[in-house]
C-alpha cells in the first residue's frame, strides 16, 4: 500500500471514503462511495483469539488489531479496486468501545490521513450502527424519525432519532447488554463463543417453555432493560439438573431456547413500548444481536400487528463493520466537520456527544443536516463490551 501519490481533496461531486473500525474484537475497513454504495467491506474477526475465554480479552484484541490493521485496509483497497489517490476523506470510530482496540484503528487512520492530506473524522460507534439500518432501506427508504434498538455485546438501548440534532435515549440496561449475557450464558452452558449464534443454534433442538425463567422488567414502567438476573436463573437452573458435567444436550437446548424466548420476549415488549409511548411507526433494530433469527421474525410480526414496521440491516451490517463508519463519517464530513491529529479515543461516551471534537470540529460552511448525528445533544448508553 504505497502512500506516496498526492493528497486528494474532500468534495461534495463523488466522494469516496474509507472507514476503519477497531472498537471491539473486530479490525474492519470498508469503502463507501457517497455515504451509501458499498465498494467494499473487509472485517477481520478474533473468535479463535478469545473463545478459550468464553468472552472478549481486551489486551489480545488490541494485540491482533495490531497485526491486523494494515492487511485489513489493503484488502479492502484491493477488493474496491482502487488504490488510495481515488480515497477522499478517512472516517474512524472514536468511541465508544475498548479503550486499547480503539487506539489501535484511530492511530493508523490518523497517520494515513497525515501521509495522505486527507481530511479525518471521528464517528461514534452507535451513530454508525444507527446509520446501518438507514443504508440497509432500499425499498422504503428510512429516514427520521424513527426508533432505533441499538441491541450488541456492550449496549442495549432505545433511541427516538429526531429529524434534526442527536438522537435521544428513553431506555438502556441497567446492567448486562443482552449480547453480553448471550455470552455468559453460552460459556455457563459450556457452548462456545461468540454466545449469540452458540445459543441460537443449540436453541433450534429446544423447547423454549420447558424451563420458566424470570421475566426481566415485567410489570415495571419505563423503557429499560436488564439482563443479569436471567443469567443468574440459568446458572441456578444448571446446578439444579447437577452443574455442567451431567447436563445432557437436550437439557442444554432447552435452556438456551428457553433463555433465548425471555430475551427476545423482552427486547420485543420494551421496543413496541417505546415505539406507542412515541408515536413512531418505523423502528431500526442494529447491533450483533440484531442477527438473532427468532428475534427478527417475532419484532416483525409483533410491529406488524400494530401497523408499525420493524427494519433490519443485512447480517453483514448486524455485527461490527466498518461501512456503517464511512457512511456516518461521510455525512460528517460534507457539513465540514474535520477532526486534528489530536482526535483520541474514549471508551464511555454517550450518544451525541463527541468530547474528542473540541468546538465541535464543524467549518464556518457547515449546515444542519438530518439524521443521527455525533455532533450535538447527549443521552446515555451502556458502555463498552465485557470480557465474560
Amino acid at each position: 500500500m504505497s502512500l506516496s501519490a498526492s493528497p486528494s481533496a474532500f468534495s461534495s461531486a463523488s466522494t469516496i471514503v474509507l472507514g476503519i473500525e477497531s472498537s471491539c474484537d473486530e479490525m474492519a475497513a470498508a469503502l463507501v462511495r457517497d455515504g451509501r454504495e458499498i465498494l467494499a467491506s473487509v472485517v477481520h474477526g478474533q473468535v479463535e483469539v478469545h473463545s478459550p475465554y468464553g468472552g472478549v480479552v481486551p489486551e489480545l484484541a488490541s494485540r491482533d488489531h495490531v497485526r491486523a490493521v494494515s492487511a485489513v485496509v489493503e484488502a479492502a483497497l484491493s477488493e474496491a479496486g482502487i488504490g488510495l489517490e481515488a480515497v477522499d476523506g478517512i472516517a474512524v470510530t472514536a468511541g465508544p468501545g475498548l479503550i486499547g482496540s480503539l487506539l489501535v484503528g484511530l492511530s493508523f487512520a490518523k497517520a494515513l490521513a497525515y501521509a495522505r492530506g486527507l481530511p479525518l473524522v471521528g464517528v461514534h460507534h452507535l451513530v454508525g450502527h444507527l446509520i446501518a439500518a438507514e443504508l440497509a432501506s432500499t425499498d422504503e427508504p428510512l429516514t427520521p424519525p424513527y426508533l432505533g434498538l441499538v441491541v450488541s455485546g456492550g449496549h442495549t438501548a432505545l433511541y427516538r432519532v429526531p429529524e434534526v440534532g442527536a438522537p435521544v435515549a428513553l431506555g438502556e440496561t441497567r446492567d448486562d447488554a443482552a449480547g453480553e449475557a448471550f455470552d455468559k450464558v453460552a460459556k455457563l452452558l459450556g457452548l462456545g463463543f461468540p454466545g449469540g449464534p452458540a445459543i441460537a443454534s443449540a436453541a433450534e433442538a429446544g423447547d423454549p417453555k420447558a424451563i420458566l425463567l424470570p421475566r426481566p422488567m415485567r410489570g415495571r414502567e419505563g423503557l429499560d432493560f436488564s439482563y443479569s438476573g436471567l443469567k443468574t436463573a440459568v446458572s441456578l437452573a444448571v446446578e439444579r439438573q447437577g452443574g455442567l458435567a451431567r447436563l445432557s444436550q437436550r437439557a442444554k437446548a432447552d435452556l438456551a431456547a428457553s433463555f433465548e424466548a425471555v430475551v427476545v420476549e423482552s427486547l420485543v415488549e420494551r421496543t413496541l413500548r417505546a415505539a406507542a409511548q412515541e408515536d413512531l411507526a418505523r423502528i431500526a433494530v442494529v447491533g450483533g444481536v440484531a442477527a438473532n433469527a427468532r428475534l427478527r421474525r417475532e419484532l416483525v410480526a409483533a410491529a406488524e400487528r400494530e401497523g408499525r414496521r420493524a427494519i433490519f440491516p443485512p447480517m453483514s451490517l448486524c455485527t461490527d463493520n466498518a461501512v456503517m463508519i464511512a457512511a456516518a463519517g461521510t455525512r460528517l464530513l460534507l457539513r465540514g466537520v474535520r477532526d486534528d491529529l489530536a482526535l483520541e479515543a474514549f471508551s464511555r461516551v454517550p450518544i451525541g456527544e463527541t468530547p474528542w471534537r473540541v468546538g465541535g470540529g464543524v467549518s464556518p460552511a457547515a449546515s444542519t443536516r438530518s439524521g443521527p448525528t455525533d455532533t450535538s445533544g447527549t443521552s446515555t448508553t451502556t458502555g463498552d463490551r465485557t470480557s465474560a
